[in-house]
Order: C-alpha cells, then structure tokens, then sequence
C-alpha cells in the first residue's frame, strides 16, 4: 500500500484546530487521533484518577487529570492520566486551574487500546521523560502487564499479581500492586 503524503503543519496552527474526540495528538509536524477508549481503558483510567488523588490531592501533593492536553518540547499530546506537582499545576489570572498546560507531567500514564501501537504511545512516554516527567506507565489491559519508565533507568516489567507498582516520590504514599490494579477490571 503507497502511503499519500500529508500536509504538514505547525504546532501554533494545530493548536489552533477544534478539539475532536477522541482527542488528537500533535507529533513530528502530523496530526493522529488518539483511539476511542473503550471499557476496560475507561475504567482503569477513571480508577487511577480517582486512587490518585484520593491519595495526593487533601494533601495538595499533587493532581491526577485524565485525559489532559499538555503541550512542550514541540508536541501536543494527550496522555491518559498526567499527573501534576501541586506547585506545577498551571493557574489562571484568579488562581484556578488553567485551561492551558504547556509543560509536561511528573508522571504520565498510558492506557493501551488493542488498536493502539505500543510503539507511537511508547514514543509519547520517551518525549515526556526527554522533558522532565520523572515516571511514565504503559498499562497493556489485555495482557495484564505493565511497563514501568523510570526516569533515567531501564524499563521494568512487571506481569506479576503480587508485584508493586512503581510510583514518583510525590505520590509515594500510593501503595498499589498489580493485582490490585486489575481487578478494578472485574464486577
């Protein structure tokens, strides 16, 4: 199959562009949409947001968002669950949480969809961890597994029930193990 060659375009005029849904991604000077999630993706993103900040956010630590734009070093991408140091969160002129996030998270997560590549959402972790992000999870749900990017380190995989998840420092109080993880997935 002979691949037709796309426009390219810059940041500022994607940045420009409507939202769509599912979101859409700017990388390398192309525009990808992110698939739709489904059920499993769905709920283990919404479970993490909601364990997360049960833990970090009484404590303004930190701030798990789903879902979240967050544009820096020449992209704009959307990760799962990019979580965010309370004093990095970005506020607007009446000290709200901003729209706009043009930085990158301390901890990024990913959600693997079975139409996804786990390279381009690989690549996504790599640029958030070239960028300052100190932790990025890639969570395969059909294969109950995850690999673990710690900053600076090599990738640890973890497959087993018992093992423990690897958190940031700022959520350190985040005691979870893989089993735990996905057996949200179970009624």
């Amino acid at each position: 199959m002979i691949k037709t060659p796309t426009r390219r375009i810059t940041l500022e005029e994607f940045l420009q562009l409507p939202e769509t849904k599912p979101a859409s991604e700017y990388i390398n000077g192309e525009i990808i949409q992110k698939p739709m999630p489904q059920g499993k993706h769905s709920t283990l993103q919404g479970e993490l947001v909601t364990s997360i900040n049960g833990v970090v956010k009484p404590r303004k630590i930190a701030r798990a968002f789903p879902e979240l734009r967050c544009t820096f070093g020449g992209r704009s991408i959307v990760p799962d669950v990019a979580v965010f140091a309370w004093q990095r969160i970005p506020v607007d002129e009446q000290g709200n949480i901003a729209n706009v996030f043009n930085t990158y998270p301390d901890w990024t997560i990913e959600i693997l969809s079975p139409e996804q590549s786990p390279i381009k959402v690989t690549r996504n972790i790599l640029h958030c961890l070239n960028h300052g992000t100190s932790l990025g999870w890639l969570i395969n749900p059909e294969e109950y597994n995850i690999l673990v990017y710690p900053h600076h380190q090599q990738p640890i995989f973890l497959e087993d029930a018992q093992d423990i998840l690897p958190v940031p420092e700022l959520v350190s109080e985040l005691q979870l193990t893989l089993g735990q993880l996905f057996d949200w997935l179970k009624l």
